[in-house]
């Protein structure tokens, strides 16, 4: 995983325990040396920019609100992977509620929104035009994290583990299941080929 914008030489062990002792900037460098990371990871679950902007708020205070008293056990990333997963599922299937509510008021001729005069404007749909996130369309969800864990974010099987709360074997069964489900493909070796 690379790095973020910080160039502090500090580790994370570091940077929380000056945390643990009220030290706010080295919240601040963690928030940098991550943020990228826990935006993208977020937008993997949400495909809605501004929703992962949000959840990459929320699992920045979240991590805050476990200071003073957080030890780090792990990577950090291994520690918010779970946190933004669950924070991005939860604001998807808000979304998917939302955009189901809409299309019921228009299927009934209603307004779209209380107050304010006219229909309000329905968000755009979740963008799936990138071509990572079609290659993998045919992977079940919990194989693509696996992947995506993996190949983009460079995860050693451990860390993926202990990220997703599964035994290690299961990991490797996910990951051997989905790289052969990408081979047999034919979608897959079109686009390499």
């Amino acid at each position: 995983m690379q790095r973020d914008e910080s160039d502090d030489p500090r580790s994370d062990a570091q940077l929380i325990e000056q945390v643990n002792a009220g030290d706010a900037e080295a919240f601040e460098c963690l928030y940098r040396r991550y943020r990228r990371w826990v935006l993208a990871v977020a937008h993997r679950f949400c495909r809605d920019r501004e929703d992962a902007l949000d959840v990459m708020q929320e699992a920045f205070l979240y991590l805050l609100r476990q200071f003073p008293g957080f030890e780090l056990r792990a990577k950090l990333t291994t520690y918010l992977y779970p946190v933004v997963r669950n924070l991005a599922t939860d604001r998807a299937r808000r979304r998917q509620r939302w955009l189901a509510s809409q299309q019921r008021l228009r299927e009934r001729g209603g307004a779209g929104g209380g107050g304010g005069g006219g229909q309000q404007p329905s968000p755009p749909p979740p963008r799936e035009d990138d071509d990572l996130h079609r290659l993998l369309a045919c992977l079940p969800q919990t194989h693509r994290e696996v992947v995506l864990l993996r190949f983009v974010d460079d995860l050693p099987l451990a860390e993926i583990a202990q990220a997703m709360g599964l035994p290690v074997g299961t990991v490797k069964s996910r990951l051997h299941h989905a790289l052969r489900m990408l081979r047999q493909d034919p979608r897959v070796r079109e686009f390499f080929d």
